[in-house]
C-alpha cells in the first residue's frame, strides 16, 4: 500500500510518516514525563526529540524565500505570524527578539517553541495558524503538513502535552547550531512495553485527573476575577451614594429653613392685606355714593370712547394693509437686485472665456509666424489654422452682441427700479405725516379720557383696559414708523449698491472695447500674413547659378558676400547691402530687412533650397 501511495503522492507518504512520528514522539514524551514524575529540562532525551520532530514537521513544504544574498528557507516567518493572530503571543516574540545569543531565523523559531511549550500553550497558537490558510500559503505549498488535515491532528495532539511541565533555560543554549536528526531507536518496541499496559491506564486515568483539576483551576479563577470586578464596582457605588446622601441632607436642612422663612413672610402679608381691605371698604362705600351721581355723564363718554375706538380699528386694517404692498414690493425689488447681480457673473465669465480666447489667438499668431520660415508645406496648415481662427472671431462677435443686448435689457430694468423707489418715498414721507398728526390728535384725546374718567375706579378699570388697547395701537404705529425708517435706510443701501453696480457694468464696457481693439488689431495682423503667403505663392527662386551678382553693388557673391533673398520682391542681396535690421518679439537676434519693400531677407543655404 506504501508503495502504491508513493507512486501516486510521495507528498502524502511524507505527511503520513510525519504524523506518526509526532504520535509517537508525543506518546513517549507523556509517558517518560508521568513516569519521571518531575518537571522536565532541556537535557531530557524524549523532550530533545519532540522538538527535532517538530521542526520536521514545520519545515514540510515550506517554499524558498530569496533574500538579499541567498535564498531562505526557515519557520520563524509563519511562527512570526502569531503574533498578530493571538495577542498574548506578543510576548514570546518580543522575549525570542530580545536574547543576546540567536542570530539566526531557526535559532529564534526553536526558542519560540520552547517557550510556547512552557505556558502550554503551543496547541493554541499552532491552530490559530492552520485557521488562517490564506496566509500560510505565503509560506507554505498547497501539499505541505500544515495545510492538510494531518497539520489540524498534530495540534489535536499537542494538546496532550498540557499535562507536562517544563523548565527550559533558553538563554545559554546554542541553538543556532544544533543539528536535528530523528533517533529511531527511541520509538523501537521491546519486551518491557509489551508488559507494561497496566501502567499506562493508570497513567492515563491521572493524566485525566490532573486535566479535570488543571479546568477546575480555570473556571475558578475566572470566577474569582469576576467576583473581584464586582466588589470593585460595588464599592464605587457605595461611595457615589454616601456621597449623595450627605448632599441630599444638607438640601434638606436648606429646605427647611426656607419653609420657616416663607410661613413668617406669610402671616405678615396677611396682616397687611386685611388693613388693605379695611381701607378699601371704605373708600367703596364713598365711590358708590358718587357713581350713582356722574352714571348718565360716564355712558354718553363710553359710547364716544367706543365709536372712536372702532374708527381706529378701521385706520390701523388699512394701514397694515399697506404695509403688505409695501412689503411685496420691497421682496420684488429685491429679486430684481439678485437678478442683475447673476447677469453681471455671467458678463464676468464671458469676459474670461473671451480674455483666454484672446490668449489662445495669440499663440495661434506666434505658431503661424514661426511655421512660415520652415517650408511651403507648413502653409496650408496655416491656412487651416487662420479659418478656424476665423471662426472663433465670428463666435466673439456674436456673443459680443449677446452681451450688449444683456447690458440694455438691464439698464431698462434699474430705470423702471429707479421710478419704483421714488414712488414708494413719497409715499412714505406722506404717511408718516398722516400717521404724526393722528398721533398727536390720539394722546390729546387720551388725556381728556384720563381727567373725566377719574370719578370710579370700576368704570376707570374698564376704560382703563380700552385705554391700553388704544396705547398697544399706538405702540405698533410707533414700530411701524420705525419699520418706515429702517425702509429708507434699506432704500438708500440699495441706491448704492445701483451705483456700485453701474460703476462695474461701465469698466465691463470698458474690458469688452479693449477687447474689441486687440479683436481687430489681430485680424488686421491675420490679413498682412495672408497678403505675405499670397505675394509668396507668386514668386520663384532663382537658381544659384543665374544668382551671381548683388542687386544694388553689382558684385559677385562670394564666401564673405553672402546671398540674402527678399520673401516680398523676389530680388537678392549681399551681406553689405543689406544692413538694415529690425528687432522682433518672437526672435531673440534681430532681422535683415530688405531695402525697397522693407520685408525679411532670408539667407540662401544651397542652390535650390531657401
Amino acid at each position: 500500500f506504501s508503495v502504491v501511495l508513493a507512486v501516486k503522492d510521495p507528498t502524502a507518504v511524507e505527511r503520513a510518516n510525519l504524523l506518526n512520528m509526532a504520535k509517537l514522539s508525543i506518546k513517549g514524551l507523556i509517558e517518560s514525563a508521568l513516569s519521571f514524575g518531575r518537571t522536565l529540562d532541556s537535557d531530557y532525551p524524549p523532550l530533545q526529540q519532540f522538538f527535532v520532530v517538530m521542526e520536521h514537521c514545520l519545515k514540510h513544504g515550506l517554499k524558498v524565500r530569496k533574500s538579499f544574498l541567498s535564498y531562505n528557507k526557515t519557520i520563524w516567518g509563519p511562527l512570526e505570524l502569531v503574533e498578530k493572530l493571538y495577542p498574548e503571543a506578543e510576548e514570546i516574540a518580543a522575549s525570542v527578539r530580545d536574547l543576546p545569543g540567536l542570530k539566526t531565523p531557526l535559532g529564534r523559531a526553536r526558542a519560540w517553541l520552547r517557550l510556547a511549550l512552557m505556558q502550554k500553550k503551543m496547541a493554541d497558537y499552532l491552530r490559530c495558524l492552520i485557521i488562517q490558510r490564506d496566509l500560510l500559503s505565503e509560506f507554505y505549498e498547497y501539499h505541505a503538513l500544515m495545510m492538510e488535515e494531518e497539520g489540524a491532528v498534530i495540534v489535536g495532539l499537542l494538546v496532550g502535552l498540557n499535562v507536562i511541565d517544563a523548565n527550559l533555560c533558553v538563554k545559554g543554549e546554542d541553538l543556532d547550531s544544533q543539528v536535528g536528526v530523528i533517533d529511531f531507536s527511541v520509538y523501537l518496541k521491546s519486551d518491557d512495553d509489551i508488559g507494561g499496559k497496566e501502567r499506562n491506564v493508570q497513567i492515563a486515568a491521572i493524566l485525566d485527573q490532573k486535566n479535570y483539576v488543571e479546568e477546575l483551576n480555570r473556571q475558578l479563577n475566572s470566577t474569582v476575577s469576576s467576583l473581584h470586578a464586582r466588589v470593585d464596582s460595588l464599592e464605587k457605588s457605595n461611595t457615589k451614594l454616601i456621597e449623595e446622601l450627605a448632599i441630599a441632607k444638607n438640601n434638606i436642612i436648606k429646605l427647611q429653613e426656607e419653609n420657616h422663612q416663607l410661613r413668617s413672610e406669610n402671616t405678615l402679608i396677611l396682616m397687611k392685606t386685611q388693613h388693605h381691605l379695611e381701607a378699601a371698604k371704605v373708600d367703596v362705600e364713598a365711590e358708590l355714593q358718587t357713581y350713582k351721581h356722574s352714571r348718565q355723564g360716564l355712558d354718553e363718554m363710553y359710547t364716544e370712547a367706543r365709536r372712536q375706538l372702532r374708527e381706529e380699528a378701521q385706520l390701523r386694517q388699512d394701514m397694515e394693509n399697506e404695509l403688505v404692498v409695501q412689503v411685496s414690493m420691497k421682496h420684488e425689488i429685491e429679486l430684481a437686485m439678485k437678478l442683475l447681480e447673476k447677469d453681471i457673473h455671467e458678463k464676468q465669465d464671458t469676459l474670461i472665456g473671451l480674455r483666454q480666447q484672446l490668449d489662445e489667438v495669440k499663440a495661434i499668431n506666434v505658431e503661424m509666424y514661426q511655421k512660415l520660415q520652415v517650408s511651403e508645406d507648413a502653409m496650408k496648415e496655416k491656412n487651416e489654422i487662420i479659418s478656424r481662427l476665423e471662426d472663433k472671431t465670428n463666435q466673439i462677435n456674436a456673443t459680443m452682441k449677446q452681451l450688449e443686448q444683456r447690458l440694455q435689457q438691464a439698464e431698462k430694468a434699474q430705470m423702471e427700479a429707479e421710478a419704483e423707489d421714488e414712488k414708494l418715498k413719497q409715499e412714505y414721507v406722506n404717511k408718516s405725516e398722516s400717521l404724526q398728526n393722528e398721533f398727536f390728535q390720539k394722546e390729546k384725546q387720551l388725556l381728556q379720557l384720563e381727567t373725566d374718567l377719574k370719578i370710579e375706579k370700576e368704570w376707570r378699570q374698564t376704560l382703563e383696559d380700552d385705554l391700553q388697547k388704544e396705547k398697544e395701537t399706538v405702540s405698533h404705529l410707533r414700530t411701524e414708523t420705525q419699520e418706515i425708517v429702517t425702509l429708507k435706510k434699506e432704500f438708500l443701501k440699495l441706491q448704492e449698491k445701483n451705483k456700485q453696480l453701474k460703476s462695474i457694468c461701465e469698466d465691463q464696457e470698458a474690458a469688452l472695447q479693449e477687447l474689441a481693439s486687440k479683436l481687430s488689431e489681430s485680424k488686421l495682423k491675420i490679413e498682412d500674413i495672408k497678403e505675405a503667403n499670397k505675394a509668396l505663392q507668386g514668386q520663384v527662386w532663382l537658381k544659384d547659378k543665374e544668382a551671381t551678382h548683388c542687386k544694388l553693388c553689382e558684385k559677385e557673391f562670394s564666401l564673405s558676400k553672402r546671398k540674402h533673398h527678399c520673401r516680398n520682391c523676389g530680388e537678392i542681396f549681399c551681406n553689405a547691402c543689406s544692413d538694415n535690421e529690425l528687432p522682433l518679439p518672437s526672435s531673440p537676434k534681430p532681422v535683415r530687412v530688405c531695402d525697397s519693400c522693407h520685408a525679411i531677407l532670408i539667407q540662401r543655404c544651397s542652390s535650390n533650397v531657401p
